[in-house]
Protein backbone atom coordinates (compact mmCIF):
# COMPACT_ATOMS: atom_id res chain seq x y z
CA UNK A 1 0.00 0.00 0.00
CA UNK A 2 1.67 3.61 -0.80
CA UNK A 3 2.38 5.83 2.12
CA UNK A 4 -0.53 8.01 2.82
CA UNK A 5 -0.35 11.73 0.38
CA UNK A 6 1.87 9.52 -2.30
CA UNK A 7 -0.01 9.83 -5.41
CA UNK A 8 -0.39 6.30 -7.40
CA UNK A 9 1.85 5.50 -10.38
CA UNK A 10 -0.20 5.25 -13.21
CA UNK A 11 -0.06 1.61 -14.68
CA UNK A 12 1.40 0.61 -17.62
CA UNK A 13 0.05 -1.29 -20.30
CA UNK A 14 2.22 -2.23 -23.16
CA UNK A 15 1.44 -1.79 -26.58
CA UNK A 16 1.21 -5.13 -28.35
CA UNK A 17 2.90 -6.03 -31.37
CA UNK A 18 0.95 -7.87 -33.82
CA UNK A 19 2.49 -9.28 -36.56
CA UNK A 20 -0.68 -10.11 -39.43
CA UNK A 21 0.71 -13.08 -41.99
CA UNK A 22 -0.70 -13.77 -45.65
CA UNK A 23 2.18 -14.45 -47.86
CA UNK A 24 0.21 -15.08 -50.80
CA UNK A 25 -2.03 -11.78 -50.54
CA UNK A 26 -5.38 -14.59 -50.46
CA UNK A 27 -7.69 -12.06 -48.74
CA UNK A 28 -6.07 -8.18 -48.87
CA UNK A 29 -9.72 -6.69 -48.11
CA UNK A 30 -10.26 -8.74 -44.52
CA UNK A 31 -6.26 -8.51 -43.94
CA UNK A 32 -6.22 -4.63 -44.18
CA UNK A 33 -9.49 -3.56 -42.32
CA UNK A 34 -8.27 -5.63 -39.57
CA UNK A 35 -5.10 -3.75 -39.22
CA UNK A 36 -6.69 -1.12 -39.68
CA UNK A 37 -9.14 -1.70 -37.15
CA UNK A 38 -6.80 -3.32 -34.23
CA UNK A 39 -4.09 -0.25 -34.92
CA UNK A 40 -7.47 1.89 -34.38
CA UNK A 41 -7.84 0.14 -30.93
CA UNK A 42 -3.92 1.09 -30.11
CA UNK A 43 -2.17 -2.12 -30.89
CA UNK A 44 1.07 -1.86 -33.45
CA UNK A 45 0.44 -3.81 -36.72
CA UNK A 46 2.63 -4.95 -39.20
CA UNK A 47 0.86 -6.74 -42.18
CA UNK A 48 3.14 -9.34 -43.85
CA UNK A 49 2.50 -10.21 -47.13
CA UNK A 50 3.08 -10.05 -50.83
CA UNK A 51 1.78 -7.47 -53.99
CA UNK A 52 -1.93 -8.22 -55.04
CA UNK A 53 -1.09 -8.69 -58.33
CA UNK A 54 -5.10 -8.38 -59.61
CA UNK A 55 -5.36 -4.58 -58.88
CA UNK A 56 -5.43 -1.85 -56.09
CA UNK A 57 -5.76 -2.42 -52.58
CA UNK A 58 -6.87 -0.48 -49.11
CA UNK A 59 -4.27 1.95 -47.79
CA UNK A 60 -2.85 1.28 -44.53
CA UNK A 61 -4.43 3.26 -42.11
CA UNK A 62 -2.29 3.52 -38.92
CA UNK A 63 -0.31 0.22 -39.86
CA UNK A 64 2.70 -0.88 -41.65
CA UNK A 65 2.76 -2.94 -44.76
CA UNK A 66 5.98 -5.31 -45.53
CA UNK A 67 5.81 -7.30 -48.52
CA UNK A 68 8.27 -9.48 -47.84
CA UNK A 69 7.14 -12.38 -50.47
CA UNK A 70 7.61 -13.40 -53.91
CA UNK A 71 9.65 -9.61 -54.44
CA UNK A 72 11.75 -10.99 -57.34
CA UNK A 73 8.64 -13.07 -59.56
CA UNK A 74 6.55 -11.13 -61.48
CA UNK A 75 3.05 -11.65 -61.72
CA UNK A 76 2.70 -13.46 -63.91
CA UNK A 77 5.23 -15.89 -63.13
CA UNK A 78 4.01 -16.23 -59.26
CA UNK A 79 1.53 -19.08 -59.86
CA UNK A 80 3.80 -21.30 -61.13
CA UNK A 81 7.27 -20.52 -59.60
CA UNK A 82 6.80 -18.92 -56.41
CA UNK A 83 7.60 -22.20 -54.41
CA UNK A 84 11.20 -21.55 -55.33
CA UNK A 85 11.17 -18.57 -53.63
CA UNK A 86 8.86 -19.70 -50.48
CA UNK A 87 10.12 -21.73 -48.22
CA UNK A 88 13.53 -20.02 -47.83
CA UNK A 89 11.25 -16.32 -47.28
CA UNK A 90 9.33 -18.30 -45.24
CA UNK A 91 12.24 -19.69 -43.32
CA UNK A 92 13.57 -15.63 -42.94
CA UNK A 93 10.29 -14.61 -41.50
CA UNK A 94 10.58 -16.96 -39.13
CA UNK A 95 14.04 -15.83 -37.72
CA UNK A 96 12.41 -12.12 -37.84
CA UNK A 97 9.63 -12.49 -36.07
CA UNK A 98 11.84 -14.94 -32.97
CA UNK A 99 13.86 -11.88 -32.58
CA UNK A 100 10.99 -8.76 -33.00
CA UNK A 101 10.15 -7.14 -29.04
CA UNK A 102 7.98 -8.05 -26.91
CA UNK A 103 4.72 -8.70 -26.33
CA UNK A 104 4.09 -9.63 -29.71
CA UNK A 105 1.29 -11.89 -31.45
CA UNK A 106 1.99 -13.97 -34.45
CA UNK A 107 -1.79 -14.12 -36.55
CA UNK A 108 -1.81 -16.03 -39.60
CA UNK A 109 -4.34 -15.47 -41.81
CA UNK A 110 -2.97 -17.94 -44.59
CA UNK A 111 -0.62 -20.12 -45.35
CA UNK A 112 0.34 -20.61 -48.72
CA UNK A 113 1.37 -24.46 -48.41
CA UNK A 114 0.10 -25.73 -45.42
CA UNK A 115 1.38 -29.12 -45.86
CA UNK A 116 4.75 -27.95 -45.55
CA UNK A 117 4.34 -24.28 -43.64
CA UNK A 118 3.62 -25.78 -40.38
CA UNK A 119 6.89 -26.84 -39.57
CA UNK A 120 8.25 -23.53 -40.90
CA UNK A 121 6.31 -21.26 -38.66
CA UNK A 122 8.04 -19.03 -35.33
CA UNK A 123 8.40 -20.94 -32.55
CA UNK A 124 7.44 -18.05 -30.86
CA UNK A 125 4.30 -17.70 -28.93
CA UNK A 126 1.73 -17.10 -28.71
CA UNK A 127 0.40 -17.56 -32.29
CA UNK A 128 -2.75 -18.03 -33.54
CA UNK A 129 -4.56 -18.50 -37.33
CA UNK A 130 -8.05 -17.50 -38.33
CA UNK A 131 -10.03 -20.30 -39.84
CA UNK A 132 -11.18 -19.09 -43.08
CA UNK A 133 -11.78 -22.04 -44.67
CA UNK A 134 -11.81 -25.90 -42.69
CA UNK A 135 -12.60 -28.77 -44.43
CA UNK A 136 -14.43 -29.83 -47.16
CA UNK A 137 -18.34 -31.34 -46.17
CA UNK A 138 -17.76 -35.07 -45.20
CA UNK A 139 -14.28 -34.71 -45.05
CA UNK A 140 -12.02 -38.22 -44.78
CA UNK A 141 -9.53 -38.65 -42.34
CA UNK A 142 -6.51 -37.93 -44.14
CA UNK A 143 -8.19 -34.11 -44.69
CA UNK A 144 -9.16 -33.81 -41.23
CA UNK A 145 -5.68 -35.06 -40.02
CA UNK A 146 -4.52 -32.34 -42.34
CA UNK A 147 -6.07 -29.71 -40.74
CA UNK A 148 -5.40 -30.58 -37.63
CA UNK A 149 -1.39 -30.19 -38.52
CA UNK A 150 -1.85 -26.68 -39.19
CA UNK A 151 -4.29 -25.72 -36.72
CA UNK A 152 -2.91 -27.75 -33.79
CA UNK A 153 0.17 -26.14 -34.29
CA UNK A 154 -1.70 -22.87 -33.27
CA UNK A 155 -1.92 -21.54 -29.42
CA UNK A 156 -5.88 -20.26 -30.54
CA UNK A 157 -8.11 -20.64 -33.75
CA UNK A 158 -10.53 -17.77 -34.62
CA UNK A 159 -13.63 -19.21 -36.54
CA UNK A 160 -16.23 -16.36 -37.85
CA UNK A 161 -19.70 -18.99 -36.70
CA UNK A 162 -20.53 -21.04 -33.91
CA UNK A 163 -20.61 -23.72 -36.60
CA UNK A 164 -16.89 -23.38 -37.68
CA UNK A 165 -15.75 -23.69 -34.18
CA UNK A 166 -17.85 -26.57 -33.55
CA UNK A 167 -16.14 -28.33 -36.31
CA UNK A 168 -12.89 -26.91 -35.53
CA UNK A 169 -13.58 -29.23 -32.16
CA UNK A 170 -15.60 -31.93 -33.54
CA UNK A 171 -14.15 -32.99 -36.86
CA UNK A 172 -10.65 -31.50 -36.67
CA UNK A 173 -9.99 -32.43 -33.02
CA UNK A 174 -8.74 -29.13 -31.45
CA UNK A 175 -9.60 -28.84 -27.99
CA UNK A 176 -12.10 -26.47 -27.54
CA UNK A 177 -10.76 -23.90 -24.78
CA UNK A 178 -8.10 -23.17 -28.39
CA UNK A 179 -11.07 -21.97 -30.39
CA UNK A 180 -12.82 -18.91 -29.85
CA UNK A 181 -15.11 -17.63 -32.33
CA UNK A 182 -14.77 -13.80 -33.60
CA UNK A 183 -17.35 -12.12 -36.05
CA UNK A 184 -16.18 -11.19 -39.90
CA UNK A 185 -16.42 -7.54 -40.55
CA UNK A 186 -18.39 -5.64 -43.04
CA UNK A 187 -16.53 -4.00 -45.87
CA UNK A 188 -17.90 -0.76 -44.74
CA UNK A 189 -14.59 0.78 -46.44
CA UNK A 190 -16.00 1.09 -50.22
CA UNK A 191 -19.31 2.41 -49.01
CA UNK A 192 -16.81 5.65 -48.39
CA UNK A 193 -14.41 5.06 -50.99
CA UNK A 194 -12.57 9.03 -52.53
CA UNK A 195 -13.24 7.99 -55.73
CA UNK A 196 -16.23 5.49 -57.45
CA UNK A 197 -16.21 4.36 -60.96
CA UNK A 198 -19.72 4.51 -62.84
CA UNK A 199 -21.22 1.30 -63.83
CA UNK A 200 -18.73 -0.48 -66.43
CA UNK A 201 -20.38 -0.17 -70.00
CA UNK A 202 -21.32 -3.57 -70.04
CA UNK A 203 -24.40 -2.84 -67.13
CA UNK A 204 -24.88 0.63 -67.56
CA UNK A 205 -27.60 0.55 -69.85
CA UNK A 206 -29.71 -2.00 -67.91
CA UNK A 207 -33.45 -0.28 -67.83
CA UNK A 208 -34.19 1.75 -64.60
CA UNK A 209 -37.59 -0.33 -64.26
CA UNK A 210 -35.33 -3.48 -64.66
CA UNK A 211 -34.96 -5.55 -60.91
CA UNK A 212 -31.40 -6.49 -60.86
CA UNK A 213 -30.10 -9.69 -59.50
CA UNK A 214 -26.48 -9.67 -58.57
CA UNK A 215 -24.12 -12.31 -58.25
CA UNK A 216 -20.58 -11.06 -57.69
CA UNK A 217 -17.37 -12.37 -57.05
CA UNK A 218 -14.76 -15.00 -58.27
CA UNK A 219 -16.66 -17.32 -60.23
CA UNK A 220 -15.80 -20.50 -59.06
CA UNK A 221 -17.93 -23.99 -59.98
CA UNK A 222 -18.73 -24.52 -55.93
CA UNK A 223 -20.25 -20.98 -56.49
CA UNK A 224 -23.54 -22.72 -58.07
CA UNK A 225 -23.23 -20.31 -60.82
CA UNK A 226 -25.28 -23.40 -63.07
CA UNK A 227 -27.54 -23.55 -60.17
CA UNK A 228 -28.76 -19.95 -60.39
CA UNK A 229 -29.06 -19.52 -64.36
CA UNK A 230 -31.45 -22.90 -63.96
CA UNK A 231 -33.43 -20.82 -61.40
CA UNK A 232 -33.31 -17.22 -63.41
CA UNK A 233 -35.26 -19.48 -66.19
CA UNK A 234 -37.82 -19.86 -63.97
CA UNK A 235 -38.39 -16.38 -63.32
CA UNK A 236 -39.29 -15.32 -66.65
CA UNK A 237 -42.97 -17.40 -65.78
CA UNK A 238 -43.40 -15.68 -62.81
CA UNK A 239 -42.33 -12.35 -64.60
CA UNK A 240 -44.90 -12.58 -66.98
CA UNK A 241 -47.21 -12.28 -64.40
CA UNK A 242 -46.10 -10.12 -61.69
CA UNK A 243 -44.17 -7.36 -63.41
CA UNK A 244 -41.27 -6.66 -65.35
CA UNK A 245 -38.59 -9.06 -66.11
CA UNK A 246 -35.69 -9.22 -63.60
CA UNK A 247 -31.61 -9.12 -64.94
CA UNK A 248 -29.50 -11.57 -63.83
CA UNK A 249 -26.10 -10.08 -63.43
CA UNK A 250 -22.64 -12.46 -63.02
CA UNK A 251 -19.76 -10.03 -62.53
CA UNK A 252 -16.56 -11.53 -61.37
CA UNK A 253 -12.96 -12.67 -62.17
CA UNK A 254 -13.75 -16.48 -63.57
CA UNK A 255 -11.85 -19.07 -62.31
CA UNK A 256 -13.56 -21.88 -64.12
CA UNK A 257 -14.56 -22.76 -68.28
CA UNK A 258 -17.82 -20.00 -68.73
CA UNK A 259 -18.84 -21.34 -72.51
CA UNK A 260 -21.17 -23.52 -71.56
CA UNK A 261 -22.81 -21.22 -68.87
CA UNK A 262 -22.83 -18.44 -71.04
CA UNK A 263 -24.22 -20.23 -73.75
CA UNK A 264 -27.08 -21.46 -71.64
CA UNK A 265 -27.95 -18.26 -70.53
CA UNK A 266 -28.63 -16.70 -73.78
CA UNK A 267 -31.45 -19.14 -74.40
CA UNK A 268 -33.22 -17.74 -71.38
CA UNK A 269 -36.12 -15.04 -71.56
CA UNK A 270 -34.40 -13.12 -68.32
CA UNK A 271 -31.40 -11.31 -69.42
CA UNK A 272 -28.23 -12.21 -68.26
CA UNK A 273 -25.15 -9.86 -67.69
CA UNK A 274 -21.91 -11.38 -67.98
CA UNK A 275 -19.02 -9.13 -66.88
CA UNK A 276 -16.08 -11.84 -66.39
CA UNK A 277 -13.03 -9.75 -65.13
CA UNK A 278 -11.88 -8.67 -62.16
CA UNK A 279 -13.36 -5.57 -60.36
CA UNK A 280 -11.49 -3.19 -58.57
CA UNK A 281 -13.10 -1.83 -55.80
CA UNK A 282 -13.77 1.93 -57.36
CA UNK A 283 -16.31 -0.38 -59.32
CA UNK A 284 -17.75 -2.38 -56.62
CA UNK A 285 -19.83 0.71 -54.92
CA UNK A 286 -22.10 1.33 -58.25
CA UNK A 287 -22.20 -2.22 -59.11
CA UNK A 288 -23.51 -2.91 -55.87
CA UNK A 289 -26.37 0.49 -55.25
CA UNK A 290 -27.41 -0.51 -58.83
CA UNK A 291 -28.47 -4.57 -57.47
CA UNK A 292 -32.11 -4.78 -55.96
CA UNK A 293 -30.86 -8.34 -54.71
CA UNK A 294 -27.81 -9.95 -53.70
CA UNK A 295 -27.43 -13.84 -54.29
CA UNK A 296 -24.77 -16.42 -53.05
CA UNK A 297 -25.92 -19.96 -54.27
CA UNK A 298 -22.24 -21.92 -52.99
CA UNK A 299 -22.22 -25.34 -52.53
CA UNK A 300 -20.04 -25.08 -50.13
CA UNK A 301 -18.24 -22.37 -48.12
CA UNK A 302 -17.46 -21.04 -44.56
CA UNK A 303 -17.49 -17.96 -45.41
CA UNK A 304 -17.44 -14.92 -47.91
CA UNK A 305 -16.25 -11.53 -48.48
CA UNK A 306 -19.59 -11.04 -50.95
CA UNK A 307 -21.75 -11.66 -47.91
CA UNK A 308 -19.86 -8.68 -45.89
CA UNK A 309 -19.79 -6.51 -48.65
CA UNK A 310 -23.64 -6.90 -49.52
CA UNK A 311 -24.28 -6.59 -44.99
CA UNK A 312 -21.86 -3.15 -45.84
CA UNK A 313 -24.23 -1.66 -48.65
CA UNK A 314 -27.74 -3.09 -46.85
CA UNK A 315 -28.43 -5.23 -49.98
CA UNK A 316 -31.68 -7.85 -49.17
CA UNK A 317 -29.75 -11.21 -50.33
CA UNK A 318 -30.77 -14.89 -50.91
CA UNK A 319 -27.30 -17.05 -50.08
CA UNK A 320 -26.83 -20.94 -49.60
CA UNK A 321 -27.52 -22.34 -45.83
CA UNK A 322 -23.87 -23.41 -46.05
CA UNK A 323 -20.80 -22.79 -43.24
CA UNK A 324 -21.35 -19.63 -41.55
CA UNK A 325 -22.84 -18.01 -44.52
CA UNK A 326 -26.14 -19.75 -43.60
CA UNK A 327 -25.60 -19.14 -39.68
CA UNK A 328 -24.75 -15.25 -40.15
CA UNK A 329 -28.35 -15.06 -42.11
CA UNK A 330 -30.41 -17.00 -39.98
CA UNK A 331 -29.20 -15.58 -36.54
CA UNK A 332 -29.14 -11.96 -37.68
CA UNK A 333 -32.44 -12.57 -40.13
CA UNK A 334 -30.25 -10.48 -43.00
CA UNK A 335 -30.76 -12.93 -45.75
CA UNK A 336 -33.54 -15.21 -46.91
CA UNK A 337 -31.59 -18.91 -46.72
CA UNK A 338 -31.97 -21.23 -49.80
CA UNK A 339 -30.74 -25.18 -49.47
CA UNK A 340 -27.93 -25.57 -51.69
CA UNK A 341 -28.63 -26.70 -55.04
CA UNK A 342 -32.26 -26.51 -54.75
CA UNK A 343 -33.05 -24.88 -58.01
CA UNK A 344 -36.99 -24.24 -57.48
CA UNK A 345 -36.66 -22.84 -53.85
CA UNK A 346 -34.03 -20.35 -55.17
CA UNK A 347 -35.62 -19.40 -57.73
CA UNK A 348 -39.09 -19.07 -55.10
CA UNK A 349 -36.98 -16.96 -53.09
CA UNK A 350 -35.67 -14.60 -55.81
CA UNK A 351 -39.03 -13.76 -56.96
CA UNK A 352 -40.37 -13.01 -54.05
CA UNK A 353 -37.64 -10.07 -53.46
CA UNK A 354 -37.75 -9.02 -56.90
CA UNK A 355 -41.48 -9.53 -58.41
CA UNK A 356 -44.70 -8.50 -57.09
CA UNK A 357 -46.33 -5.89 -54.88
CA UNK A 358 -44.67 -7.30 -51.84
CA UNK A 359 -41.21 -7.40 -52.73
CA UNK A 360 -39.92 -3.99 -52.01
CA UNK A 361 -41.24 -4.19 -48.55
CA UNK A 362 -39.29 -7.76 -48.49
CA UNK A 363 -36.40 -6.40 -49.55
CA UNK A 364 -36.60 -3.45 -47.40
CA UNK A 365 -36.85 -5.42 -44.14
CA UNK A 366 -33.52 -7.32 -45.11
CA UNK A 367 -31.90 -4.35 -46.25
CA UNK A 368 -32.52 -2.66 -42.53
CA UNK A 369 -31.25 -5.85 -40.59
CA UNK A 370 -28.07 -5.80 -42.50
CA UNK A 371 -27.90 -2.00 -41.47
CA UNK A 372 -28.23 -3.09 -38.09
CA UNK A 373 -25.75 -5.54 -38.30
CA UNK A 374 -23.00 -3.34 -40.07
CA UNK A 375 -23.16 -0.78 -37.29
CA UNK A 376 -23.49 -3.98 -34.60
CA UNK A 377 -22.10 -6.64 -34.38
CA UNK A 378 -20.00 -6.37 -37.84
CA UNK A 379 -18.64 -3.38 -37.12
CA UNK A 380 -14.64 -3.36 -37.01
CA UNK A 381 -14.36 -1.89 -33.93
CA UNK A 382 -16.07 -4.52 -32.36
CA UNK A 383 -14.18 -7.15 -34.30
CA UNK A 384 -11.21 -5.55 -33.09
CA UNK A 385 -12.21 -5.49 -29.69
CA UNK A 386 -12.28 -9.25 -29.37
CA UNK A 387 -9.06 -9.66 -30.88
CA UNK A 388 -7.27 -7.85 -28.43
CA UNK A 389 -9.21 -9.57 -26.06
CA UNK A 390 -7.89 -12.52 -27.33
CA UNK A 391 -4.28 -11.38 -27.49
CA UNK A 392 -4.04 -10.21 -24.28
CA UNK A 393 -5.28 -13.71 -22.81
CA UNK A 394 -2.58 -15.36 -24.59
CA UNK A 395 -0.16 -12.92 -23.46
CA UNK A 396 -1.09 -13.11 -19.87
CA UNK A 397 -1.21 -17.07 -20.64
CA UNK A 398 2.02 -17.45 -21.51
CA UNK A 399 3.65 -14.71 -19.00
CA UNK A 400 1.94 -16.82 -16.24
CA UNK A 401 -0.21 -13.43 -14.63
Amino acid sequence: MPERGCSRLPTIIPVVHVKLIDPSAFTPPYDRSLAAALAAEGAEVELITSEFTYGPVPEPEGYEVSLDFYRRISPRARRFSKALQHFPEMRRLRRRLENAPDPMVTHYQWLTMPRFDHRLISKRRPRLMTAHYILPPGPNGKQAAAAKRVFGAMDAVIAHSKGGASRLVEEVGLPEERVRVIPHGAFDYLTRLPEEAPLPPELADSGAEAPVILFFGLLRPYKGIDVLIRAAGQLAADADRDGPAPELWIVGNPRMDLTELVERSRKLKVKVRWLPRFIEDQEIPAIMRRADVVVLPYLDGEQSGVLYTGIAFGKAMVVSDVGGIGEVAREHGLARTVEPGDVDQLAAELSALVLGDRAAAAREELETRCRVAAEGPFAWAAVAGQTIALYEELLGRRSGS
